[in-house]
């Protein structure tokens, strides 16, 4: 991957960083060369990123070229919104607070240096602005009011502006970006660059550690670099052509901002935002399967106002569901009235509408894996010992039954194609499909934007070869994006 700076004219460019290629404006957007650059990464370090200047061409061209551009054309408009500025302010409140603290004032400017400044107190809310804001040379505005610093404005610096004395830190800032940014392990050139979302920190991930290396292998086998990337490189993600979500989903999280922001920049994204939100939702689930008549358990939607009709139509056992319970978290099992009363006042606690289904006890639950409206996998999943569910926890830990792997030839048609009928509603993406059978009928419980994928179980059948289709898939849609760019 090839790293150029762009400047209005290098002659006036103030800060001369080692290994680093500097390149004129107006040569980048005129050559033809430049235009027929592949695996190119741009930091437009122009003077202004105004609508139509120079250096909005810059960001503006280079992404038609399928290059990288930094900052891309979004987030220079971000630098002009008010509204992304009190998101962001919102967002960093307590960060905020902490670190200006200590300052005399009521006025205070941040400069922010390829996400650094000098001052080491000020480097998490610099590195935290930088993420949002992308531009690598970035000037915050502070102002205290009642005692609590507010965040008014944040702009781009231009290099000319940077102050003389600051500029051997801006020099030292940059060659360590770049130099994260340039793998040593690369030994060749690859084509395309991928990021694989994970979270390091969580408790029950959807792939585990071996399944994580075995698809960096699958990708890097298909002429990818990948990276493994966490919510601290938020403000990365346009340095990429794909991203692949390894972390549990959610719409009000991260998971969620990430892929948007990357649909947004042009990604190839693996789960995509809309995924995100169709089947995050069990509210919007079960209104789609019941339009679209896929069998499911007796399902409804319950508020504080209907809640007294349900048991009659449910009875008891029924199960309580929070719309964005995921494994197994906020669903729980009431048996008579009391208990009802008790569960839905706790859960309406967090969400306006939750969802009672009739209980349906199986020894196993069904998942169909799909990908690109075609299964790929396969798995029965058995219930925790003497539990209901899959998952049982209890004393701080948490429990789970056995599992197997089924070729998806040999698995009971009918499940596959209730599977396949439900997921298609969602898109084309990555699902894993639940359903239980009880009597020879199917019914679809919900569908999965991020199945889980671990070693020994859902590959057990196909093996690395289900770490290939799924990478290959990535590839074939950064190919196909990155064709009709050059149409």
């Amino acid at each position: 991957m090839r790293h150029i700076v762009v400047v209005n004219n290098p002659r006036n460019w103030p800060l001369h960083i080692p290994g680093v290629e500097v390149v004129p404006a107006r040569n980048y957007l005129t050559d033809e060369s430049y235009s027929a650059l592949r695996n190119v990464k741009i930091y437009n370090l122009c003077k202004s990123y105004r609508y139509q200047t120079v250096g909005y061409y810059v960001s503006l061209l280079a992404t038609a070229r399928g290059h990288k551009p930094i900052p891309g054309v979004l987030a220079m408009q971000d630098l002009k919104s008010q509204a992304m500025v009190r998101i962001v302010s919102d967002e960093l409140e307590k960060m905020m607070q902490t670190a200006l603290k200590p300052i005399k004032g009521d006025q205070f400017t941040l400069s922010i240096y390829f996400g650094k400044n000098m001052a080491k107190r000020y480097e998490r809310l610099c590195n935290r602005l930088f993420q949002h804001f992308q531009a690598p040379l970035l000037r915050a505005e502070f102002e205290r009011k009642e005692g609590d610093w507010l965040f008014k404005s944040i702009s781009h610096i231009a290099g000319n502006d940077i102050p003389e004395d600051h500029r051997p830190f801006v020099i030292d800032a940059a060659q360590e970006f770049f130099r994260k940014r340039t793998p040593k392990s690369a030994s060749r050139e690859t084509r395309f660059d991928l990021a694989i979302l994970v979270n390091p920190d969580e408790q029950m991930p959807p792939s585990d550690e071996k399944s994580i290396q075995r698809f960096i292998r699958a990708a890097e086998s298909l002429d990818f670099y990948t990276e493994l990337i966490t919510k601290d490189d938020s403000g990365r993600i346009n340095e990429f052509d794909a991203l692949f979500i390894r972390e549990t989903t959610s719409v009000n999280h991260h998971t969620y901002r990430m892929a948007r922001r990357a649909a947004a920049e042009g990604l190839v994204v693996i789960d995509d935002p809309e995924s995100i939100l169709k089947c995050t939702n069990k509210v919007y689930l079960a209104e789609l399967l019941n339009r679209n008549n896929i069998p499911a358990p007796k399902t409804v939607i319950i508020s504080p106002d209907n809640k007294q009709s349900v048991t009659k139509s449910l009875g008891f056992p029924c199960i309580l569901k929070q719309p964005d319970s995921s494994f197994s978290v906020g669903v729980v099992k009431v048996d008579n009235a009391e208990e009802f009363e008790h569960q839905t006042n706790e859960l309406f606690e967090t969400s306006d509408l939750l969802i009672a289904q009739e209980f349906i006890p199986t020894s196993f639950d069904w998942r169909v894996g799909i990908l690109n409206q075609k299964p790929v996998y396969v798995c029965r999943y058995f219930m925790a010992r003497k539990h209901w569910q899959i998952y049982e926890r209890a004393d701080g830990k948490t429990h789970s039954g056995k599992a197997d792997t089924l070729p998806v030839e040999e698995a009971p048609k009918h499940v596959v194609d209730t599977a396949l009928k439900a997921a298609n509603l969602i898109g084309n993406g990555l699902y894993g499909v639940d359903l239980k059978e009880i009597n020879g009928k199917v019914y679809v419980i919900e569908i999965n934007d991020n199945p889980s994928i671990d070693s020994g179980y859902e590959d057990r059948i196909l093996k690395d070869e289900l770490y290939h289709m799924i990478m290959n898939e990535i590839l074939k849609r950064v190919e196909r994006k990155k064709e009709r760019s050059l149409k």
